[in-house]
């Protein structure tokens, strides 16, 4: 399993070669490595522009989007940490608004690597503190840092006082990491996710989150208490209600807000997040006119995205293919919900083997045409007949998604619905190969 990019650069692939080897001890979970190779590096960690560090299960990287658009707008230079990368490694950091070039990459990676070796630190443990130091290093305004994994324990941490912290939608996911057996933590699932996300909390630092079910708002609250941080919630003391525009209202006041351009309903939930993140900080002051006009700029990637025209999509003539990377039942439930009021449509799907095959099926049952699976590059996936069980349709295997495409527009091409769309989910390592295949880089 290869979570990062194959590099052209020799110097980067030699240091992601290191990387790859690298491999989570079993049973330590804990920020004691991250902090020993942080102090042996200088602690950079503690030398970063004002920081917003957002966690959550599905929105947290849209977030962080909108984050970088809104304050990109306010004329900040903005560094920004997100996870994962879809085609290259790069993407996971972003240096004063620009994607890390690959010399400076395979420096930080070699520094960190070469200094760290003894500690037997993780594949992210060693990617935070490379992007620590970069962001420590280069001059910037602000930064922006996606959780990876929950958020009690991951690699990122170790910030003493960000601007805000963050939190987006809750729901259950890497049940194997997050829901491991603990004692004196939450038992119930939601509320176990509640807890490991609210532990980003920092004393005296605003936490700002959506509104959750009761039991887990009763557990974000608690957390926050316990670390003394100030709990800013949605629909308690903030709101943000969504029709033509985001109304926005928090006891200081109204603000209105155009919808994003980003597809999907929930991406208005996102944007009013990252409103209220900015509006409850006091580090960085950042107009409502520049809020909105990173509501509309903001970018990202394999969430909804309808592909352009290249190399995979003329494969199917006449159709719009979308990408998501998707993976769990909510982003299932937020896809059905997108396509709800459209026609019939094809499914392309990839799925990892310990994802649960019908978190994206069973919730488009009724909206699908067909349903095609096809690997998701280098990790072992889900066959044909996993997803059989959530769908009354046949389901078919394919070796690539080239061929899922052709397959389809061969069944069709004699139909009068030549229109009808295509839907690739699943996976992000599979949306990061569609990505390539189509010649849509991230940048």
């Amino acid at each position: 399993m290869r979570d990062f990019a194959i590099s052209d650069n020799p110097a980067v692939q030699a240091q992601l070669d290191r990387l790859g080897a690298l491999s989570l001890p079993q049973g330590r979970f804990g920020l004691e490595t991250i902090t020993a190779l942080l102090t042996r590096l200088g602690d950079p960690q503690k030398r970063l522009p004002p920081t917003f560090h957002v966690a959550g299960t599905n929105g947290k990287g849209s977030t962080c989007a909108y984050l970088r658009a809104m304050l990109e707008a306010q004329g900040l230079t903005v560094h920004v940490a997100t996870k994962p990368h879809l085609v290259r490694y790069n993407e996971r950091i972003r240096v004063a608004g620009k994607l890390i070039e690959d010399d400076l990459l395979a420096a930080l990676l070699k520094e960190v690597l070469d200094l760290g070796h003894d500690l037997e630190p993780s594949f992210f443990e060693v990617t935070a503190a490379a992007t620590f130091l970069a962001f420590a290093r280069q001059p910037a305004d602000a930064c922006v840092i996606e959780v990876g994994l929950g958020g009690r324990f991951d690699a990122t941490n170790v910030l003493v006082r960000p601007a805000a912290c963050g939190i987006a939608s809750l729901g259950i996911d890497h049940e194997a990491f997050l829901l491991r057996p603990e004692d004196g933590v939450p038992q119930e699932p939601l509320e176990r996710i509640a807890f490991e996300k609210a532990s980003i909390a920092r004393p005296g630092v605003p936490l700002v989150t959506q509104a959750y079910p009761k039991p887990a708002r009763e557990v974000v609250i608690r957390t926050a208490e316990a670390h003394g941080a100030k709990l800013y919630m949605r629909d308690r003391d903030w709101s943000a209600p969504v029709r033509n525009t985001i109304r926005y209202q928090d006891d200081v006041g109204v603000s209105q807000f155009p919808l994003p351009t980003l597809a999907g309903a929930h991406q208005a939930d996102n944007a009013a997040l990252a409103v209220a993140m900015l509006y409850h900080q006091s580090m960085i002051p950042v107009s409502s006119r520049a809020m909105a006009e990173g509501i509309r700029n903001a970018r990202w990637p394999a969430r909804l995205q309808l592909l352009g025209e290249g190399p995979l999509t003329v494969l199917a003539p006449g159709r719009k293919v979308w990408l998501d990377g998707g993976h769990n039942p909510d982003a299932g439930a937020v896809i059905a919900k997108f396509f709800a009021d459209s026609p019939p449509f094809h499914l392309v799907i990839g799925m990892l083997e310990n994802k649960d095959p019908g978190a994206i099926v069973a919730p488009l049952r009724g909206q699908l045409l067909s349903i095609s699976v096809v690997p998701a590059p280098g990790h072992d996936a889900h066959a044909p007949g996993d997803f059989a069980q959530h769908t009354e349709l046949s389901v078919r295997g394919f070796a690539t998604v080239e061929d899922s495409l052709k397959a389809i527009n061969r069944i069709n091409r004699d139909s009068p619905h030549l229109s009808d769309d295509i839907l690739i989910a699943g996976s992000l390592y599979l949306a990061g190969e569609v990505l390539k295949l189509n010649r849509e880089i991230p940048e």
